[in-house]
């Protein structure tokens, strides 16, 4: 969507007080599913907003609009690799939005479009990195709700693999532990830049578990410190990944906590590489370009604006409903920009960007 629809997806947004207003958010993966079984719960879906529409509008009020909902329902791109879908119907606007994200299923009649709607429809799904070190060994997993995934990585996760890299001085040392120190360092140096490989391509938080005194040879020397959210100290070199699983459920229990504090890293990584703007004035102006990759904003925020001639620039402003250049609520825009163009959008508790103002755009490294 362009800058210059926005009054137009501000109308949409709104909408009309007499005419009924049809949203259906749900899973759409066609590489995934037959079409016969997509088609299945679409007219599932289809089904029940004709019944709420007929039960509360007049005939012409529904008619419109259900005819509207099965023609934009027909047209559906089954080519996608997305994995999801959004379907807004009124009897003014109509849009479709692919999402890269999984959602659960929702089927809302009302009197406007709830554009945040699309945000409390993601699934909350559970996905984290654990990295499981002892003195000999280390493994990387993928873990989520149904358990752990192990990643392989091309540097070698035992230690006895780095025994021959030893400078040769080493072996006139009359302290065996002082060979076993040397090849630990080394060991974790390469455990490390592998997982710093790992973290590039999974912008995931991230747990350590291992031994005491492993864990604190490892913190001394890796360059990815900062990213790591907690530790479960104890021996977990032979650990099954289900027993790994049930002792790493104290840590993600409370995944909300979990979730907020990697946003927050994230927002301080992407602040580093001068890929963060906060702000409302900003954020529009970035998404506008096409540029967000993660919304962060706060719940309860809103803020009623007014455009400039270029459309790509607002500034606050209210009680100018009656104005083309006015917006009600400028943060439904950018959630809805972010969204049309690949990003996501993520809420998290007032006052946790209170030094942000309230809003802030991770762009596109």
């Amino acid at each position: 969507m362009s800058p210059k629809l926005v009054p137009e997806i501000e109308e949409m947004l709104q909408a009309v007080t007499y005419a009924p207003c049809i949203s259906i958010i749900m899973p759409f993966e066609p590489k995934m599913l037959q079409k016969s079984e997509l088609e299945r719960k679409l007219k599932n879906a289809y089904g029940k907003a004709e019944s709420e529409v007929m039960e509360n509008y007049s005939h012409d009020q529904a008619r419109l609009v259900l005819e509207k909902l099965k023609a934009a329902i027909k047209n559906l791109d089954y080519s996608t690799y997305k994995k999801s879908i959004a379907i807004f119907i009124s009897s003014l606007k109509e849009k479709v939005f692919y999402l890269d994200m999984p959602v659960e299923e929702k089927v809302i009649v009302d009197k406007s479009f709830e554009i945040r709607d699309l945000v409390y429809s993601k699934k909350e799904m559970q996905k984290y990195l654990v990295l499981v070190l002892s003195a000999k060994k280390s493994r990387i997993y993928l873990g989520s709700n149904a358990g752990f995934v192990r990643i392989v990585s091309n540097i070698p996760d035992y230690i006895a693999a780095y025994q021959n890299d030893i400078p040769e001085r080493v072996g006139n040392f009359s302290d065996p532990s002082d060979r076993k120190e040397i090849m630990l360092d080394k060991f974790l140096r390469h455990t490390d830049g592998g997982l710093s490989i790992i973290l590039k391509a999974y912008h995931l938080p991230l747990f350590v578990m291992g031994a005491e005194r492993v864990i604190g040879h490892f913190n001394s020397i890796t360059k990815n410190k900062e990213k790591i959210l907690g530790y479960v100290h104890g021996n977990y070199e032979d650990a099954s990944e289900e027993e790994l699983h049930i002792a790493l459920e104290p840590q993600v229990s409370d995944w909300k906590k979990v979730r907020q504090k990697d946003i927050l890293y994230q927002m301080t990584e992407a602040a580093g590489n001068k890929k963060l703007v906060a702000g409302m004035e900003k954020v529009w102006k970035e998404a506008s370009g096409k540029k967000g990759r993660l919304l962060i904003v706060e719940k309860s925020f809103s803020y009623p604006a007014r455009l400039r001639e270029n459309k790509s620039i607002i500034y606050y402003g209210e009680n100018k409903a009656e104005e083309e250049s006015y917006i009600k609520d400028a943060v439904d825009d950018v959630i809805e920009k972010v969204f049309e163009y690949g990003g996501d959008v993520e809420f998290v508790d007032n006052g946790v960007l209170k030094d942000f103002g309230r809003i802030a755009l991770v762009l596109y490294y």
